[in-house]
């Protein structure tokens, strides 16, 4: 949790607002590929791409 709150404080120092979204999307696509890994939901995903 250390990192998430270093992470929220570096984007309010800094003004860095238009980093959020990249960092949200990033972390969509890694919990996708997480889920399509090993699971039953895997089929359904895998159609829409």
């Amino acid at each position: 949790m250390d990192f998430l709150t270093d992470l929220w404080k570096f984007l309010r120092e800094r003004k860095k607002w238009w980093l959020l979204p990249m960092i949200v999307v990033l972390l969509l696509i890694g919990t996708l590929i997480v889920l399509a890994g090993g699971s039953a939901i895997a089929p359904f995903i895998y159609t829409l791409f």
